[in-house]
């Protein structure tokens, strides 16, 4: 759609220079022209809906971007539950202080469904290499925070409803929320819906539907000896037994274990699959407490719609989740961070009124041109691999390949792809055929065994 005149006065007025809005206080309304493509006496103004990472990435560049923004949670003590690893590039490319680290994993093992294991990345890992392990409550309270001390103000309120005038109206948009059970109203030039995988600001866009799969998870207290066994390894399992479509993990936290699993095909029997992880791994958690259980829907793809008129989607909200991997923490943070320059760049510091066209050509193109083929290549594997217990059995089986293994460190940990060579690229093809070909018959035989 194609950029729309705005010409019309907007009624509302700037807010107070306040890190945060204390409950009491609503914006008061007053007369303010805009033109087409500049703001009369005030900043472009923002509402960031959701404070996970993608949200607080987006306010926080938002923000100190020159826009007036605010950032709305509803529930800011509760997390999404998440096995909590991200690429070691994140610590740097978004300034994680390495305190917030949980675990620092230098080893992890991929179990089959016939229980062959692989160590996968005790050879291949540099000594300054690991993967980061974090609880989400932690990550996500500490983007917020800095969020806010870059000039957002963060509203602990429910959004409850959207006012949308016509996508093609220059008419702001109004966000009423309610905060401690008062009823209150907000209106703004644009919205980014951080929202989750059931983002409300999706739905107001008919950004359409999608897949989602469902994550459920215990975390669960050791005694110090099995906790000692996990001080710096995760497990991954694979199999029928555990998920149909996904796979089931064991990760490190502070003081606890994650232990979980997911399905996007066979969500109505997630606790079934989470009985059996814990079957698998019942002598390495025996004595554990349970402290804690999560679940939580998760996007398998983007959506078809993920911009319209002057609202954005980033994060669960638009489907940047990865297929094969289930990774979304950083892909959350970096939507939010390049939904929140291109709105800088295209509004001129917050001087101009921007459009649809604006945020899909700095935003949506750019993110589609970086990020579009990872995700479709992900999808693929997932297909090929996690299919069949056959499928999963040539997974780690070439997961044994100290060129596999190199290959998938260099892509995960830093987020670009990995400089491979011919030949290793050669004998990867001709090894994972090699596997595909093998596996089909063990996964007759284990098939065969089991009737």
């Amino acid at each position: 759609m194609a950029a729309f005149t705005l010409a019309h006065n907007l009624l509302f007025a700037p807010t107070p220079p306040l890190k945060t809005l204390k409950p009491h206080q609503k914006p008061k309304p007053h007369n303010l022209t805009i033109t087409a493509t500049s703001i009369s006496g005030r900043k472009l103004r923002a509402a960031v809906i959701g404070g996970g990472p993608a949200g607080s990435s987006a306010a926080e560049v938002l923000a100190a971007g020159g826009v007036e923004t605010f950032l709305f949670e509803r529930s800011p003590s509760t997390a999404k539950p998440c096995g909590g690893a991200i690429p070691l590039c994140m610590i740097d490319e978004f300034s994680i202080p390495l305190h917030l680290v949980d675990r620092h994993v230098t080893r992890m093992k991929i179990i089959s469904p016939s229980n062959l294991t692989v160590d996968f990345g005790s050879r291949t890992l540099k000594s300054h290499e690991f993967i980061p392990m974090l609880r989400r409550e932690v990550l996500d309270s500490f983007l917020r925070s800095r969020a806010q001390s870059n000039g957002a103000h963060f509203i602990t309120g429910l959004v409850t409803d959207i006012e949308v005038p016509d996508f093609s109206s220059s008419k702001p948009y109004v966000i009423h929320h309610t905060i401690n059970n008062r009823k209150q109203s907000l209106a703004v030039d644009l919205i980014v819906g951080a929202d989750g995988a059931n983002s409300r600001v999706a739905k107001i866009i008919d950004a359409g539907n999608y897949s989602c799969a469902i994550a459920f998870q215990e975390r669960i207290k050791l005694p110090d000896e099995k906790m000692e066994y996990y001080h710096d390894l995760a497990e991954m399992y694979v199999g029928n037994d555990v998920s149909p479509d996904f796979y089931a993990w064991v990760f490190p936290k502070c003081d606890h274990v994650a232990v979980g699993t997911g399905t996007v095909c066979a969500r109505q029997n997630i606790k079934v699959y989470q009985r059996g992880i814990r079957e698998r791994v019942r002598e390495k958690i025996k004595g554990g407490k349970v402290i804690k259980v999560e679940a939580h829907p998760i996007p398998e793809h983007p959506r078809p719609r993920r911009v319209r008129g002057r609202v954005a989607l980033v994060g669960d909200a638009a489907g940047y989740v990865t297929k094969c991997s289930g990774e979304g923490i950083y892909f959350a943070a970096k939507s939010g961070r390049m939904c929140g320059e291109a709105i800088v760049k295209a509004s001129e510091g917050g001087e101009k009124m921007i459009s649809e066209e604006d945020l899909k050509r700095e935003y949506l193109r750019e993110w589609d041109r970086k990020y579009v083929n990872t995700f479709r290549f992900l999808d693929l594997l997932q297909r090929v691999f996690y299919g069949s217990n056959a499928g999963r059995e040539a997974l780690v089986e070439l997961c044994g390949d100290e060129y596999v293994q190199r290959m998938t460190f260099d892509s995960y940990l830093y987020k670009k792809l990995a400089a491979g060579d011919r030949w290793g690229d050669v004998k990867l093809v001709l090894n994972t055929f090699g596997s595909l070909m093998r596996c089909k018959v063990l996964g007759r035989e284990m098939e065969t065994l089991k009737l």
